[in-house]
């Protein structure tokens, strides 16, 4: 579990691609490494990646990491270049502050930057999702204004929805901007979306109340049919 609060901006030092997935090593990372372990997590860019190599001195600190296919095909993490920033979190300590958001670090999907706009000291930014699939259902439904959702692993607010130019928005604070990668990102970039959980446990249990589990007519919605066929009997319709 993570917190969405961004400890360190780590570099791609190296990325290899082969038919099983990548793997990359994130340098700079040092200020994260002090308790690290092999078999860690840590999210990059908001996913929960495994820590299966370290050294907490060369290279000022760095940590390798094995991409799976599925992580690859749900993240922008295979269109990193050596020499971007990534966002570095270590999973959560039952010792410290929860000053985020609830983040599992597992990646929904992506969303593309289509606005930058300045706002004083702050950063207005706006994201476009991509048209649902069968197999990848819309995210927008999770995502309300003044709800949280994070961004490459950031735990950001929403500012605005527009559900018809699948949209939304949020800005970034002064000091938000200089501890996450995000505000250096260009239009057209991609990002890493996670929406809230509680949203997605919401949604299945109030469906599985409407529906029931089954054809038995258990569930809200077959209490609501009984109701009215009741109803109808006792007025001789």
């Amino acid at each position: 579990m993570f917190t969405g609060l961004i400890e360190r901006i780590g570099r791609i030092a190296s990325k290899e691609l082969d038919s099983a997935g990548a793997t990359l090593v994130i340098a700079d990372s040092a200020p994260i490494l002090g308790d690290c372990n092999v078999g860690d997590s840590i999210a990059v860019n908001g996913a929960c990646l495994t820590v299966v190599e370290f050294d907490k001195q060369e290279k000022g600190g760095w940590f390798k990491v094995w991409l799976a296919n599925e992580t690859l095909d749900r993240t922008d993490l295979g269109d990193l270049k050596v020499g971007d920033g990534v966002n570095c979190e270590r999973a959560m300590g039952a010792h410290v502050r929860f000053g985020g958001h609830f983040v599992q670090a597992h990646v929904d999907g992506t969303a593309t930057i289509v606005d930058r706009t300045p706002d004083g000291d702050s950063l207005r930014l706006t994201f476009k999702l991509p048209e649902a699939t069968p197999e990848r259902p819309s995210l927008l439904p999770y995502i309300i204004t003044k709800g949280y959702v994070t961004v490459d692993g950031a735990s950001l607010t929403v500012t605005g929805v527009n559900d018809i130019d699948r949209t939304f928005s949020l800005m970034l604070i002064k000091h938000t901007q200089e501890m996450i990668t995000l505000s250096k990102k260009p239009i057209t970039a991609l990002v890493n979306i996670e929406v809230d959980m509680v949203g997605k446990y919401i949604q299945k249990s109030v469906i599985s109340a409407l529906g029931g589990d089954g054809e038995d007519g258990t569930g809200l919605k077959g209490l609501i049919e009984k109701v009215v066929e009741d109803v109808l009997k006792k007025r001789g319709l």
